[in-house]
């Protein structure tokens, strides 16, 4: 054989075993855990395959074309928060019906507060309720916000779902607190921190699909051909304890429709 022929089959047959490692090597997959996680790991690549996990509709904000066939290179979960405003909004009234206020706590630099207040305005004005929009994008404006519902004798307040407000969940239950203003949150989480009342899918849920997608996408299956899931399972938490300390009593119509209350 040519010393040429040689090194030629040489070569080739060298080669399977690095093509078939190269082949082995794992994927990178992004998981954004987040509205606007999810908005910036797509606007980053068109290429690495993104699983999200998103406080609001998909669609309406743009991360893909429909939940059924999201196509490209993203899909995930949704909690779709702006879906339970309205009930928030409700169950405030429920509350405190004597209220004829009610306020809608937003962070004007997330990019679905626009959503989030045509949602909320609508619920109060079905109800006859005026509706006072407070913004806040750091924590110094949170507590601003809490003291002029106290001020202003408002109903009480509606907490948009945000990654600033989530990241501060201990300090919204303590101005709840300090300065009696019920409020009411997206997630669970918030009154196991000590905050009145939550109403909203279940985050837990919407991980878990993000987890289950995310394995499927490694093993092989394409991101645009698994559909956007929205998370089913609707949670009720009540802190009672925490009602006490801000000298409401929730009424029985409310306590009985929880999944949990917390004593």
């Amino acid at each position: 054989m040519k010393r040429r022929a040689f090194i030629t089959l040489l070569g080739g047959t060298a080669a399977w075993p690095l093509v078939a490692r190269a082949q082995q090597q794992p994927m990178p997959v992004i998981v954004a855990a987040g509205t606007a996680p999810a908005l910036a790991a797509k606007g980053a690549t068109t290429t690495i395959p993104i699983v999200f996990q998103a406080g609001y509709d998909p669609v309406a904000i743009g991360l893909v074309a429909s939940l059924g066939r999201p196509g490209g290179k993203i899909t995930g979960a949704s909690t779709a928060a702006e879906a339970y405003y309205a009930k928030g909004i409700e169950l405030l009234h429920e509350l405190l019906p004597q209220a004829s206020a009610i306020a809608f706590l937003t962070n004007p630099t997330n990019p679905t507060a626009d959503l989030g207040i045509r949602e909320t305005e609508s619920a109060a004005r079905s109800l006859g309720l005026s509706l006072r929009v407070l913004n806040a994008s750091d924590p110094g404006q949170i507590e601003q916000a809490f003291a002029a519902v106290a001020r202003e004798r408002s109903g009480g307040m509606l907490v948009s779902s945000d990654r600033l407000f989530s990241n501060q969940r201990d300090q919204f239950a303590s101005l709840g607190i300090r300065y009696r203003v019920p409020c009411i949150y997206m997630r669970r989480d918030w009154v196991e921190a000590g905050a009145l009342i939550s109403y909203g899918a279940s985050i837990s849920e919407a991980l878990g699909i993000v987890g289950n997608y995310a394995a499927r996408i490694l093993k092989g299956e394409q991101p645009g051909d698994l559909p956007v899931q929205l998370a089913t399972r609707i949670e009720l938490t009540i802190n009672r304890k925490t009602a006490k300390a801000i000298g409401i009593e929730v009424p029985i119509s409310i306590l009985l429709r929880a999944d949990e209350v917390i004593e």
